[in-house]
């Protein structure tokens, strides 16, 4: 098993492999359709994004409603080939890492290799389970989007799988 701790470096990712196994820890930002589209737009126009992609990891995903007491509710990925006409552009801008779950397309594949990122996937239908490697979240971006507003999420050992590494290879 591989542990991984925020910021992750391009040397980090370099190593990593398609299918490896990884418990990841540190800061995640939730995004979804909506927010990428509005930080793809951001970028379009020069605009200053709400937060610095520089390392950072994208989880795809929509939490639901945090239930009393509780740090969030369920945080399951969503399909990632919703954001791949997105992908290419915040690759580019410094985007370290996404998750989600689901194939992505070659042109994902080929920004991925070109950019030195990593796609990982993470379980799916385990929101609940998921949602107990959460420690900390709060709403950083967007916050009109409700659940598809962008997110910290402070994780501890968050499983995931390499489905595209930084060589574009595949799981």
């Amino acid at each position: 098993m591989i542990y991984l701790t925020t910021p992750l470096s391009k040397k980090c990712l370099s190593n990593l492999r398609a299918g490896e196994q990884v418990f990841f820890s540190g800061t995640m930002y939730t995004a979804r359709d909506q927010a990428h589209a509005r930080l793809v737009t951001a970028l379009k126009k020069s605009k200053k994004l709400p937060l610095d992609l520089k390392g950072r990891v994208i989880y795809y995903c929509g939490p639901t409603k945090t239930p009393k007491g509780g740090v969030i509710g369920s945080c399951g990925p969503t399909t990632s080939s919703r954001m791949d006409s997105f992908t290419p552009v915040l690759l580019k801008a410094g985007l370290a890492a996404m998750i989600g779950k689901g194939r992505r397309s070659q042109e994902v594949a080929q920004a991925i290799r070109k950019y030195g990122a990593v796609y990982f996937v993470t379980y799916a239908g385990c929101g609940a389970l998921l949602s107990t490697c959460v420690k900390k979240a709060r709403a950083v971006a967007f916050k009109d989007l409700g659940p598809e507003a962008i997110v910290a999420l402070e994780v501890e050992n968050f499983p995931l799988i390499v489905g595209i590494d930084s060589r574009g290879e595949r799981i």
